[in-house]
Order: C-alpha cells, then sequence, then structure tokens
C-alpha cells in the first residue's frame, strides 16, 4: 500500500495557468502603485496641485483595486484537468 502512494504524481494545489494568471494580477498591481507616484514639489514651501490629479486619485487606485481582484480570481480559477 505504501508503494502505491509514494507512485503518486505530486501536484502543486494550483495548475500553471493559475501561476500565470496570479503573474498577471501582481503586474497589475505594481502598474497601479507606479500610477500614484509623483507629485513632488521642487520647493517644500510651495504646495504643488499635481498630487489631486485624476491619475493618482482615481484612475491608480481602481487599477490597483482591479488588480487584487483579479488575484482572487486567479487563486479560485480552477485548474484544468489533465485527461
Amino acid at each position: 500500500m505504501a508503494k502505491k502512494e509514494t507512485d503518486q504524481k505530486f501536484q502543486f494545489a494550483l495548475g500553471k495557468e493559475n501561476y500565470i494568471l496570479l503573474a498577471i494580477g501582481f503586474a497589475i498591481i505594481i502598474i497601479g502603485f507606479l500610477l500614484m507616484i509623483g507629485g513632488r514639489s521642487e520647493d517644500p514651501n510651495v504646495f504643488n496641485e499635481e498630487i489631486f490629479s485624476f491619475r493618482r486619485i482615481t484612475l491608480a487606485p481602481i487599477i490597483v483595486l482591479f488588480g487584487f481582484m483579479f488575484e482572487i480570481f486567479a487563486i479560485m480559477k480552477k485548474p484544468k484537468s489533465e485527461n
């Protein structure tokens, strides 16, 4: 009986497609955080309105949230059977 258990092929919890989707989701999250950077003022005594741009306040957080939702999808997606 122990022989049968050792003959079984080792399998990961997720399939190859899941890991590829996880990498894509991670890249989307990184892109969202990269869109948030910037808007610094050269002179600390002068306020720069650029920090309140649409890209930093609205677009980037939406992209980050989409990336996290994509990560959940990548984990929950059922791997295809190899028959």
